[in-house]
């Protein structure tokens, strides 16, 4: 992909994005998904579209011996993700090139949160893929982001994501396509483990095996 949406799109600088974030019900999905994630001792995790660091340094938090690597292109927010968190590796990359920059076959666990609402479909595709190329076998992807709006209110909700980053690029999440893409990129055991109601949509958390 040659180019990537913001991390708050058209909504406000990105400087703002750990205030718009907290309207998420964030530490809950967050928590969660650090949860599933689970990191272990001499783990390598990818976080891909890693933001300001938030989830990678909690994932650092929780396993120090773990390798922690907290992945984005855009380098106002990795920025700010390393004055948060030193300690992280940070570095500047598009998620389709997860496997270029680290290697094929050598990541235990892949995780993104809220990237890939903000995607092309075709992009969708392209950074399941390349995180499937990414991870050793049996490997586990965590994917937290918007996922089927199932209700007439978490559909309202959703309009002001959809108002930030586009109806196009967010509404296959809406109807619910990511277990779907996931699983056509090489994944099995695809399930949705969680699923956050917030003031902006429905959340949901999936996992997978490589």
């Amino acid at each position: 992909m040659n180019a990537f949406t913001p991390a708050l799109g058209r909504f406000a600088p990105t400087r703002y994005y750990d205030r718009v974030i907290a309207l998420t019900r964030e530490r809950l999905w967050r928590a969660l998904t650090a949860l599933h994630v689970a990191p272990r001792p001499d783990d390598l995790v990818v976080d891909i579209g890693c933001g300001t660091g938030t989830l990678a340094r909690l994932l650092h938090r929780l396993e120090p011996r773990a390798r922690v690597v907290g992945l984005d292109p855009d380098p106002e927010v990795l920025a700010l993700a390393r004055r948060k968190a030193p300690d992280v590796e940070w570095r500047e990359g598009l998620g389709d090139r997860v496997a270029d920059l680290l290697g094929e076959g050598v990541v235990d666990t892949v995780v993104s949160s809220l990237v890939l609402h903000q995607c092309p479909l075709p992009v969708k595709r392209s950074v399941l893929a390349a995180a499937s190329r990414a991870l050793r076998p049996g490997g586990k992807l965590v994917v937290t982001d918007y996922g089927e709006q199932r209700t007439a209110l978490m559909r309202l909700a959703f309009r002001v994501v959809q108002l930030a980053d586009g109806k196009e690029d967010t509404q296959p999440n809406a109807d619910g396509a990511l277990p779907g893409l996931i699983a056509e990129a090489g994944f099995t055991d695809v399930r949705e483990a969680e699923v956050v109601q917030t003031a902006t949509g429905s959340i949901s958390i999936y996992t997978a095996h490589r």
